[in-house]
């Protein structure tokens, strides 16, 4: 993502969670994965949150058919990158290392996740 886009709410990440997890489809289809909440989403609403998700650069739409296709127009790797980018810069002052003490120090890694950073961190490091 070249430029920071604007903010999501919770309930438009829910839509575009749905455009990751199932790929691109109507609004009907984004219905239908909705999680079961006491109060649903009406249809309306929907088209609603995906026009805004359309509006911040996240989701695109295709309108050549009767029913409009939405797909994701960023990946899961993308909001994450800008909502960590976000978060170093509102708490640990444009510095990521914080972040990344914090995620160990709380063990919310995995033996695989432990791996797989090891092996970023190396494909990172400078030759000697």
């Amino acid at each position: 993502m070249a430029r920071r886009k604007a903010p999501i709410s919770d309930t438009e990440l829910s839509v575009l969670k749905i455009l990751w997890a199932h790929g691109p489809g109507t609004v009907r289809d984004i219905e239908t994965h909705l999680p079961r909440r006491q109060q649903p989403l009406a249809y309306n609403t929907i088209l609603t949150l995906l026009s805004r998700l359309r509006q911040k650069g996240y989701v695109s739409a295709d309108r050549s058919g009767t029913a409009h296709v939405f797909r994701a127009a960023v990946t899961r790797d993308d909001v994450l990158g800008q909502g960590l980018a976000t978060l170093a810069r509102r708490i640990c002052d444009g510095t990521a290392s914080p972040l990344v003490h914090a995620l160990v120090r709380g063990r919310h890694l995995s033996v695989d996740d432990v791996a797989d950073l090891r092996k970023l961190l190396d494909e990172l490091a400078p030759e000697e």
